[in-house]
C-alpha cells in the first residue's frame, strides 16, 4: 500500500530519490524511540518494553524471520487510541528523530532537490514519523508503513503488508509505474541488507553505513558505500 504525503500531482521531476529513514536520514530507529516514550507515557507495559528490547535485539542480528519480529513489535498498541499513538510519534519526533537527523542526508536531498528530481521516503517506519519528516526536510512523498485501526482504537495489526524487505521493492516499482518514472533512473540510500530488493531494481545505489552484510554486497556489485556522522 502507497502512502502519499504530497498527493497526486505531475510534476516536471526527471527521476526519484528514494530515502530509508531509519539509520539513514537519522541515527536513531524510530521504532525503539516509539516504545520507550510509550513507556514513559505510560501506554506500554514494563513487561511489553522488555519484550520489544528483546524484539529489537532479535531483529538486528537477524535471529528471526523480519516480518514476524515486527508484526510481534507493533502488538503492543492494540487498544490503545489513534489519537494517543499520534500524539506519541510527534513528541518522539520532535525529541529525539529530528534532533538525530544527518547532516549530510540533508544535504543529499537539497542536492537531488536542486536537480529538480523527487524525494521520497521509502521506509518501514510508521506514517506519522514519514509525514513530520517530510514536512521538516522538504521531502516531496513517502511510502511507509500503517497500522490498522478500528473505531478510533489501533488493533495491534499492520494495515496491509509493512513495507521492509521485498514489499519495498514492490511499492517502488508500483509508485515509479503510477508516476511515470524508470527505476534505472532512480536512487535509493538505505543502510540494511534487508534493502537488498529495492537496492536491485534502481539504477543508482548509495548503502549508507551500511549493516556487514550489505557492505559485503555494496563492495561485490561496486556499489556507492557512504559514511555519515562520523
Amino acid at each position: 500500500m502507497e502512502t502519499t504525503f504530497s498527493g497526486d500531482k505531475n510534476t516536471p521531476e526527471d527521476y526519484i530519490a528514494f530515502f530509508d529513514l531509519d539509520q539513514t536520514i537519522t541515527k536513531s530507529i524510530s521504532g525503539e524511540a516509539l516504545a520507550r516514550g510509550a513507556y514513559r507515557k505510560g501506554l506500554m507495559t514494563h513487561r511489553n518494553l522488555l519484550k520489544a528490547i528483546f524484539l529489537s535485539f532479535e531483529f538486528r542480528l537477524k535471529l528471526k524471520n523480519p516480518l514476524k519480529i515486527m508484526d510481534n513489535m507493533v502488538s503492543w498498541v492494540n487498544g490503545i487510541p489513534e489519537k494517543s499513538v499520534i500524539d506519541l510519534c510527534l513528541e518522539v519526533f520532535h525529541e529525539i528523530l529530528l534532533p538525530s537527523v544527518y547532516k549530510e542526508a540533508i544535504s543529499e536531498i537539497e542536492y537531488h532537490k536542486a536537480k529538480n528530481a523527487k524525494v521520497v521516503i521509502l521506509s518501514s517506519a510508521l506514517t506519522t514519523i514519514c509525514q513530520e519528516m517530510a514536512k521538516n526536510l522538504n521531502i516531496d512523498d513517502i511510502i511507509c508503513s500503517e497500522l490498522e485501526v478500528k473505531n478510533g482504537y489501533l488493533t495491534g495489526r499492520p494495515l496491509g503488508h509493512f513495507c521492509f524487505g521485498k514489499e519495498k521493492a514492490t511499492r517502488l516499482l508500483a509508485y515509479c509505474k503510477k508516476n511515470n518514472y524508470s527505476p534505472l533512473n532512480s536512487w535509493y540510500y538505505c543502510d540494511s541488507v534487508s534493502d537488498l530488493p529495492a537496492l536491485e531494481i534502481v539504477g543508482n545505489q548509495v548503502c549508507v553505513n551500511p549493516d556487514r552484510k550489505l557492505k559485503k554486497a555494496a563492495i561485490k556489485r561496486g556499489w556507492k558505500i557512504l559514511s555519515w556522522g562520523n
